[in-house]
């Protein structure tokens, strides 16, 4: 986080920019504060997707990490996709290779690939049907009983899907480095410090720590579930920078980073490599920008669109 005074220049400059290039910005729930603030839209990866496709303006401004860029210009390939930051990369995207991927799938011709949408657009060229946290239980549902479906990368949201929908998954052997630091030991000892808080986990987190959880959730229904919670306490496992949304939106109750058994909080270094600094030269070069090979771009539109026909 920058000074306030400098802050308050970099916020000014970032807005006036905004009219000037036509820009929208669009800001992931685990991005630091003030680029969260700045934004016009702050959400998961679904409700990004749905934003970059509908918007209206010249420039997306993705304030978010590589692979959610990658996503923008697939749905929107006129618009100019900006990422303050090329080097705001993904753990759980880089588990699965699309050249690995594109080898089970000629092995194994009659199954239906399901990707999270946590991974790069070649990957997504080379599925069936993309879904997030937030509706990877719709998209299971949603494919017939006989076919047999491989669910990549994340093994833990996958686990966690098939506890859901009672089906039986090949799991691609992939997690977020962020999530999976998050302990058993961790979590129940800060909740027997605070007894009466609900635990609230993201579905990426291993399964020792999804069974202590009174609810288990991406990040866009831990904010309804915090404000129509009768609980006033809560402990949130997942990225840090959610907790800034929280505050934020759920005002009057308290909001704990759930620790590793390391540290009182868990960050994604990724999503921080994007600063107020490095987004207001973006949209003052129009750089960096992203670009896909077209023949990609469109194959990978076509499971991303059969998950936005499904909805949230």
């Amino acid at each position: 986080m920058v000074a306030p005074l400098e802050q308050q220049t970099l916020t000014a400059r970032m807005r006036e920019l905004k009219q000037l290039r036509n820009a929208v910005i669009l800001a992931h729930n685990y991005q630091t504060g003030d680029l969260q603030d700045v934004a016009d839209f702050v959400g998961d990866s679904l409700g990004l997707a749905y934003k970059a496709r509908d918007t209206e303006a010249d420039v997306i401004l993705f304030c978010g990490v590589h692979f959610m860029a990658e996503t923008a210009k697939i749905v929107n390939p006129t618009k100019t996709v900006l990422l303050p930051s090329l080097e705001a990369g993904c753990s759980l995207a880089d588990s699965c290779d699309a050249a690995a991927l594109a080898k089970w799938r000629a092995e194994n011709p009659d199954a239906v690939v399901v990707a999270y949408i946590n991974c790069t657009a070649a990957v997504k060229a080379q599925t069936d049907i993309i879904c997030t946290s937030g509706n990877a239980v719709k998209v299971v549902n949603s494919i017939p009983k006989d076919k047999r479906i491989l669910f990549v990368p994340d093994q833990n949201l996958g686990q966690w899907v098939m506890s859901q929908t009672g089906r039986e998954l090949i799991l691609w052997p992939g997690a977020c480095h962020v999530h999976v630091l998050f302990t058993h030991k961790a979590i129940f000892q800060l909740k027997q410090q605070h007894p009466n808080a609900k635990i609230v986990a993201h579905p990426e987190c291993v399964p020792a720590v999804r069974m202590l959880a009174d609810e288990v959730c991406s990040t866009e229904k831990m904010v309804n579930y915090c404000r129509t919670s009768s609980a006033t306490e809560f402990i949130i496992v997942t990225e840090a920078g959610m907790l800034h949304r929280l505050h934020k939106e759920v005002p009057g109750k308290r909001f704990i980073a759930g620790p590793t058994d390391t540290c009182n909080c868990n960050e994604c270094p990724f999503m921080k490599m994007n600063t107020l600094e490095n987004a207001v030269a973006a949209l003052e070069n129009l750089s960096p920008e992203i670009t896909l090979d077209e023949t990609i771009r469109r194959q990978a539109l076509i499971p991303i669109e059969r998950m936005l026909a499904i909805g949230r």
